[in-house]
């Protein structure tokens, strides 16, 4: 994944803002960096005169909206790095460009410079905080930082970039930089999911994969291992939960213990797509769609596949449940109002009905006075299927000024339950089609390889 960090751009004291977005620009353009200016790509504006129609947009904007600098921001800048030996720089330009697209969503002018002096390629991706129709301005706020990563990050998924590595507590590194070194424990637990990705048969042909890898083992009571930058030996059983020698044991002949991850596992596969077929073979798989889905699930960090069926199935339950609660509060609601409404017609017909008794029930009366004695037979009947003593209509207010308010309360659960349900139903849905999809591609290839055998 790339790591991004976005930058507000501020007048500096003593120039104007021409000469600020010029030093800016410059220094992002510097031939010696971008290959002769080769990577350099732009957005609604010429990279030469970037500076010049920047504050074009920003004189036209003052016109329209008689609004003034003060300390303004004048314009942005993100800066995008890879891991190195990832991507060439032709390639980082135009996931650049990209994602300054998307960010931007096309209203503002920008350029994207690509550095390839340093180890790590990176984009210098400078746009105008005024936009193109001059008539507003970016404003940032809290979260940007966060909403930019998400969008670089959907840009690199999509274009089979990276693979996304679980968070190890001990590992807090921040995303705006590349870590100049990882710790040797972190180091053995990738190489394990790497190995175990490549699904070996037993123990030896998974010691064999390490070896591969560069790693010298030592078996006896324990196994331990040690890389090429070690001094000691380090124990598989000290490595944490779903690395030790049992789980990886118990993964390797189909037991509940160490899985492989399947967020690694898809993002390889998507990987494997990159190249000449990539349209084709991105179409297929809805690529776009399986970005959010993936980074969906990193966020939550779920990384097998039993995990996300055993939330999908709980945000489900949770759901039909606050659901059952809810329809039983409505049922409490009707049945409050309608016993309030039985109480009040039996106080008003009480009355009548006691003059159609002392009549002996005639019908005369009855036809004269059919509508009240209809009504307090109703409340009559209904009172009779109240367990104890009739409620007052003071404490129904009460019981109904209660339920009402749990039934606000539980509305917001009810939301938020829905949309947790919504959520993981669509990423299991999504991870579903996608294996079942890889599963027949394997399929077709391999009975292609049969034919083309024959």
């Amino acid at each position: 994944m790339a790591a991004t960090r976005l930058i507000a751009m501020h007048l500096n004291k003593g120039k104007s803002i021409s000469q600020c977005i010029k030093d800016r620009t410059d220094y992002a353009q510097n031939p010696d960096k971008t290959d002769n200016g080769l990577l350099v790509s732009s957005y609604e504006c010429d990279p030469k005169l970037v500076e010049e129609q920047f504050m074009l947009a920003k004189r036209e904007y003052i016109q329209k909206t008689g609004r003034r600098y003060r300390s303004d921001v004048i314009a942005y800048q993100i800066r995008q790095s890879f891991k190195p030996g990832e991507i060439t720089g032709k390639e980082a330009n135009r996931i650049g460009y990209e994602t300054a697209m998307r960010w931007t969503k096309g209203r503002h002018a920008f350029i994207v410079a690509t550095h390839i002096d340093r180890e790590h390629i990176h984009n210098h991706i400078i746009y105008n905080s005024t936009n193109i129709n001059c008539n507003r301005k970016y404003r940032d706020h809290l979260r940007s930082g966060v909403a930019l990563q998400k969008v670089s990050d959907l840009v690199c998924i999509e274009n089979g970039l990276s693979v996304i590595k679980p968070k190890w507590r001990s590992e807090w590194i921040k995303r705006t930089e590349y870590p100049t070194r990882v710790s040797n424990r972190n180091n053995i637990r990738r190489s394990i999911d790497i190995c175990l990705n490549k699904k070996p048969k037993n123990m030896d042909e998974f010691l064999k994969l390490l070896q591969e890898k560069g790693y010298e083992i030592k078996t006896g009571k324990y196994i331990s291992v040690k890389g090429k930058e070690q001094k000691k030996f380090i124990r598989l059983r000290s490595l944490g939960e779903g690395y030790t020698e049992q789980d990886i044991e118990n993964f390797l002949i189909g037991k509940k213990g160490q899985k492989v991850d399947m967020l690694v596992d898809i993002q390889e596969i998507i990987a494997k797509g990159k190249g000449v077929g990539y349209e084709r073979w991105a179409k297929v798989y809805n690529i776009k769609q399986m970005a959010q889905t993936l980074l969906f699930l990193k966020e939550r960090d779920i990384r097998d596949y039993d995990e996300l069926a055993k939330r999908a199935s709980h945000t489900s339950d949770t759901f039909n449940a606050i659901t059952r609660k809810q329809k039983e509060l409505e049922a409490r609601i009707s049945e409050v109002l309608e016993l309030k409404k039985h109480i009040i017609n039996y106080s008003k017909t009480k009355d009548i009905y006691a003059e159609y008794r002392k009549s002996g029930y005639s019908k005369r009366y009855f036809e004269a006075h059919r509508e009240e004695i209809t009504l307090h037979k109703a409340a009559k009947e209904a009172f009779s299927k109240v367990e104890g003593k009739i409620p007052k209509i003071k404490e129904l207010n009460a019981s109904y000024e209660e339920a009402i308010k749990e039934k606000r309360e539980t509305y917001a659960e009810y939301r938020r339950a829905k949309q947790d349900m919504k959520e993981y139903q669509i990423a299991k849905y999504n991870v579903d089609q996608f294996l079942k999809k890889e599963k027949e591609e394997r399929q077709k290839q391999k009975q292609k390889n049969k034919e083309r055998d024959i």
